[in-house]
């Protein structure tokens, strides 16, 4: 990237997930790392990316949590308008300042990175691709907050389905993917976070004291409860519809502690 100013990192890597699926967890984590560099302290929305530039439409357009994922304008890959030279320089200026010159590796983490990451490779070949994955049912209740609440579970996975599918045909077109699913990264930090830091040219380091387990089981309890018939019926038919391509997945709606690749997803490319 020498073109752009030598200042600028020398890789790039863009962190993406739904929402509160734990891509602020997997970015916290690179960023700790001294020859990395990410954003911080910008005043947008989870210091994101997409709330940095003018390039393409953030997730908000597209109606954020728990709904850009079905929208098929949110999509962007190789073959958008938008994937030219002239963005790239645009993206370079706009995202420079808040990356440390000098620092070997310039992170970017925003959520709809999952189903735009073809784009963005068109813009940065060679970037390494890092998705986070976490269990639907624990992504759907913690999407369920504030003005999300009208949101129906069968919505919510049915979401979570529609940008996971949107992920799983553009890993074929990625030339550097990691998976990184939440359930591995809050059982072993170090262990799942290895082969990423690796992956983007870093020696490893120990991040364990960044991350907090126990939060999906407190998501369980919520999806477990019996209080609303509501939400009694919406959570039966949200099982009965996508139980069997929520298993293709790792996962399961029925036995919430099933957590495993599956077969939907690949582990990723180094």
């Amino acid at each position: 990237m020498a073109d752009a100013g030598s200042a600028l990192p020398e890789r790039l890597v863009f962190v993406g997930g739904l929402h509160r699926s734990g891509t602020s967890l997997v970015h916290a984590c690179l960023a700790a790392h001294p020859d990395a560099t990410g954003f911080s302290g910008t005043g947008v929305p989870e210091d994101e990316g997409q709330h940095l530039q003018t390039v393409y439409r953030p997730d908000y357009r597209f109606g954020g949590a728990g709904l850009f994922g079905l929208r098929g304008g949110a999509h962007l890959t190789e073959r958008s308008p938008l994937a030219s030279s002239e963005s790239r320089e645009r993206l370079l200026a706009e995202w420079g300042p808040h990356w440390r010159p000098g620092a070997a590796v310039g992170l970017e983490k925003s959520p709809p990175n999952l189903v735009q990451s073809r784009f963005l490779q068109a813009l940065f070949p060679g970037s390494l691709f890092v998705m986070v994955v976490r269990h639907p049912a624990a992504v759907a209740c913690a999407t369920r907050k504030g003005r999300r609440v009208l949101l129906t579970y069968h919505h919510l996975v049915r979401h979570w389905l529609a940008a996971h599918r949107t992920l799983a045909g553009d890993a074929p077109f990625l030339e550097r993917l990691r998976i990184v699913r939440y359930e591995q990264l809050v059982a072993d930090a170090d262990a799942a976070m290895a082969p990423v830091f690796a992956a983007a040219g870093l020696a490893p380091i120990d991040v364990s004291g960044l991350v907090k387990g126990g939060l999906n089981e407190r998501y369980f309890r919520d999806w477990r409860a019996n209080r609303n018939p509501l939400l009694r019926l919406d959570r039966a038919r949200t099982v009965r519809r996508f139980e069997a391509e929520v298993n293709r997945f790792g996962y399961s709606l029925a036995d919430l502690e099933r957590s495993e690749p599956g077969t939907a997803l690949p582990a990723g490319s180094p």
